[in-house]
C-alpha cells in the first residue's frame, strides 16, 4: 500500500512537472483529468458508432461462418492490440515520457520521420474522413426522416447535410476531450437504444411475411465474390476501428496504470452486446439482400416493414449518436488547431484563445460538412481511407510498438504472435485498399456533386 502510494505522489509530480511544457493543444485539449469510467465512454462513443449497421452487409459477402468468424477475430485482435499499446503508452509515462498523442508515440519508438510524415497524416485522415462521413450519415438519416413524414417532400439531402452541420457547429466549441465526458455517456445509452431498435427491427421482420425471401447464397462469379469478402473484412475492420486510443488515454488522470484496460473492458461489453446482435439478426431477416444500412431495409419499395414511429425513433437515436461519434473524432483537428493558434501561457477562456478557438472549429466544420454535402458517395471514398488508416493504426502499428519497446525474445510466443498479426493485416490492407478502390470505379458512373442520394 506504501509503494503503491509513493508511485501515484512520484506519478503526479511527474505529470505536473511535464504539464508546464506540454504545448496549448496538449494543455487545453488533452486535459488529463478524467477517470477510467469516463475512458470507457470515450472509447465506447469512437467504437460503437453507427458504422455497426453496416455489419449484416458485410456478412452478404462472407456467409454465416466467415461472418461471425471476422466478427469474433475482429474483437479478439483489436481488445489485444489496444491493450498492448495502452502498455506501451503506461511504460513510457512511468519513465518520464507520457506520450498525449499517436504522433508522439511514432517519433519517440520509431523516429520523428515516421511521426511526421506517416502516423501524423494517416491518422488526420482516417478522423477528419469519419468526421465527414458521420455528417453525411448524420444528413442521410434526417432526409429519411423527412421522407417518413412528407413522402413527396422536394428538400435535397445536401440542406440535410447542412442542418446536420449546424448542430456540429455548436458542439464543436466544446473546450477538451475532457469535456465530452458526459455527451459520451447519453452516446453510449444512444448506441444500445438504436442497436436494440435495429435488432428488434430485424427479427419482426424477419418473423412477418412482409420480408423479404431469406436467401443466403454468395455470388457465384469468382470476382465479385473475391473482391466481395476482402471489401466485408475492410467494412468489419473498419468498424472495430479507433485511430485515437493515445489521445483517449492521454485524457486519464495520473498514474494512469490499469485504467485503461477497465475502459476497454466497458467499451467491448458494449461491443459484444451491439455488434453481434446486429450483425447475425440482420443477416438472418434480409440475408444477401442487406442493404449497406440495415435501416434502410426496413422500407422497401416505398412501403414502411416496421411502424413509422419505430423507424422515426431509431433514426433519431443514430443522428444523437453520430454527433457525438463527429465531435469525438474533430478532437485531434481541435488538438492541431489549438497548438497552432493558442497560447499556452494565456487562460484557457482568455478573449486570446476563446476567438481562435471559434473561428478556427468553426471553419473547420464547415469544410467537413461542405465535403459532406458535396461528395455523398463519400462512403467508397472513406473506405479507402480506412484501409490505408484504420488497419495500420489499430492492427499493425500497436504491436510493432510492444516489441519494440519491451524487445520480447524471439523464443517466446508473443514475439511470433504480434509479427504474424503484422504482416497479416498489412497484407489484408492493401488488398482491401485495392477492393475499395475498384468499388469507386464501379460506382463513378453515379456521381454527381451533390447528388441527392
Amino acid at each position: 500500500m506504501g509503494t503503491e502510494f509513493i508511485d501515484n505522489v512520484s506519478s503526479s509530480h511527474e505529470y505536473h512537472d511535464h504539464e508546464k511544457e506540454l504545448d496549448a493543444g496538449a494543455l487545453f485539449v488533452l486535459k488529463s483529468k478524467g477517470s477510467w469510467v469516463h475512458c470507457g465512454y470515450h472509447l465506447s462513443t469512437s467504437i460503437v458508432a453507427p458504422p455497426l449497421l453496416s455489419l449484416p452487409f458485410a456478412f452478404a459477402s462472407l456467409g454465416w461462418w466467415g461472418g461471425i468468424l471476422c466478427l469474433v477475430i475482429g474483437a479478439l485482435v483489436t481488445f489485444y492490440s489496444y491493450n498492448l499499446l495502452s502498455m506501451v503508452l503506461e511504460h513510457h509515462a512511468h519513465l518520464g515520457r507520457r506520450h498525449l498523442r499517436f504522433r508522439d508515440m511514432a517519433n519517440d519508438i520509431l523516429g520523428p520521420r515516421w511521426g511526421r510524415y506517416y502516423v501524423g497524416p494517416i491518422q488526420f485522415m482516417v478522423c477528419y474522413g469519419a468526421v465527414i462521413g458521420s455528417t453525411l450519415l448524420g444528413g442521410q438519416c434526417m432526409k429519411a426522416i423527412y421522407l417518413l413524414l412528407n413522402p413527396n417532400g422536394a428538400m435535397k439531402l445536401y440542406q440535410f447535410v447542412v442542418i446536420f452541420g449546424g448542430l456540429m457547429l455548436i458542439l464543436a466549441q466544446m473546450p477538451s476531450f475532457h469535456s465530452l465526458r458526459h455527451i459520451n455517456l447519453i452516446s453510449l445509452l444512444l448506441c444500445l437504444a438504436y442497436s436494440a431498435c435495429a435488432t428488434a427491427g430485424s427479427i419482426y421482420i424477419g418473423n412477418s411475411s412482409k420480408g423479404p425471401n431469406k436467401d443466403y447464397s454468395i455470388s457465384s462469379d469468382k470476382e465479385t465474390q473475391i473482391f466481395g469478402v476482402f471489401n466485408a473484412i475492410a467494412i468489419i475492420a473498419t468498424t472495430f476501428g479507433n485511430g485515437i486510443i493515445p489521445e483517449i488515454q492521454a485524457t486519464i488522470a495520473p498514474p494512469v496504470k490499469g485504467k485503461m484496460f477497465k475502459g476497454l473492458c466497458i467499451c467491448y461489453a458494449m461491443l459484444s452486446t451491439t455488434f453481434f446482435s446486429v450483425a447475425i439478426s440482420g443477416y438472418w431477416a434480409f440475408g444477401n439482400q442487406a442493404e449497406g444500412l440495415i435501416l434502410s431495409n426496413f422500407t422497401q419499395n416505398g412501403h414502411n416493414l416496421v411502424p413509422k414511429s419505430f423507424i422515426f425513433i431509431t433514426n433519431i437515436f443514430t443522428i444523437l449518436q453520430l454527433s457525438a461519434v463527429a465531435v469525438v473524432y474533430l478532437q485531434p483537428t481541435n488538438e492541431v488547431l489549438e497548438r497552432t493558434f493558442a497560447d499556452a501561457k494565456s487562460s484557457e477562456f482568455s478573449t486570446r484563445n476563446m476567438i481562435p478557438r471559434l473561428i478556427s472549429r468553426s471553419i473547420s466544420v464547415i469544410i467537413a460538412t461542405t465535403i459532406a454535402a458535396m461528395l455523398p458517395f463519400f462512403g467508397d471514398i472513406n473506405a479507402v481511407i480506412g484501409a490505408f488508416g484504420f488497419l495500420p493504426l489499430d492492427f499493425v502499428l500497436p504491436v510493432i510498438f510492444f516489441n519494440l519497446t519491451f524487445k520480447p525474445s524471439k523464443k517466446k510466443p508473443i514475439y511470433w504472435l504480434n509479427m504474424a498479426i503484422a504482416v497479416f493485416f498489412s497484407v489484408l490492407g492493401v488488398i482491401a485498399a485495392v477492393a475499395a478502390v475498384r468499388q469507386i470505379s464501379l460506382d463513378a458512373k453515379a456521381y454527381r456533386l451533390f447528388a441527392n442520394v
